[in-house]
């Protein structure tokens, strides 16, 4: 049997023009792939369509792979490669398969030898660490902290002392409207010195980045809002 390429395509951060933040050779290659297997086909239909494919969409097969595709499921996508078809893969938002179910299809992939093809773009994750000034040498993504209050004080309290011991930059993220309820939750929980970077909007007009010590964040008083945000934390 001859597969195809499963090639992972960066998305934009947001609302924006793609040439702003995907690479040129990415742009491309969309133009010669014709399955795609995306999060959400309404949003990659209009990420498509707005990066040069504009009335070449309806050509364009989708499938979904989300947080509601059973994994069973997704083992079918391998005929989507037969007879050297190429498949491209998209998250919603920067790199598919970090903090992303796309992995899934990744992880398929190389079970049954299909070459991978990563390709460079916005990372959330990554930006928000360049630009907090905290540690890059050590770092662990923690992805989303529990939704109960309580145990979301919890686990804080737990990577706060990780990231003491071993002067490591924890990075995690949150669903938008719970964002100032974490906020407040680090506000509450951990030590003063600690500093804390947040990132919201990265690549947008109004992102906004910036870091301090807890101590300083209660003294600024900050309302992030409903904007995809990441969290970076050093003790």
């Amino acid at each position: 049997m001859t597969y195809g390429k499963l090639y992972l395509i960066p998305s934009p951060l947001g609302d924006c023009n793609p040439a702003e933040v995907i690479p040129a050779p990415v742009l491309e290659r969309l133009k010669s792939i014709g399955t795609y297997v995306v999060e959400e086909v309404r949003t990659a239909r209009r990420y498509l369509s707005s990066a040069g494919l504009k009335g070449q969409i309806s050509g364009i097969e989708f499938y979904e792979l989300n947080e509601h595709t059973d994994p069973m499921a997704v083992e079918g996508y391998l005929d989507l490669f037969k007879d050297g078809n190429d498949v491209g893969l998209i998250s919603e938002a920067g790199l598919p398969a970090v903090a992303d179910p796309g992995a899934l299809l990744v992880s398929l992939a190389h079970r049954h030898g299909i070459e991978v093809v990563p390709f460079a773009g916005p990372s959330s994750l990554m930006m928000a660490l360049m630009s907090s000034g905290l540690n890059g040498q050590s770092f662990a993504f923690c992805g989303y902290l529990p939704a109960k209050p309580d145990e979301r004080k919890e686990k804080l309290k737990t990577i706060e002392k990780i990231s003491a011991s071993h002067r490591q930059t924890q990075i995690f993220i949150e669903t938008p409207y719970r964002n100032d309820s974490m906020l407040a939750d680090i506000l509450s929980v951990c030590r003063g010195s600690t500093r804390l970077c947040i990132a919201a909007d990265i690549t947008m007009p109004d992102a906004f980045i910036r870091t301090m010590t807890v101590a300083q964040w209660k003294e600024q008083g900050l309302s992030i809002g409903k904007r995809p945000c990441v969290f970076c934390l050093l003790a």
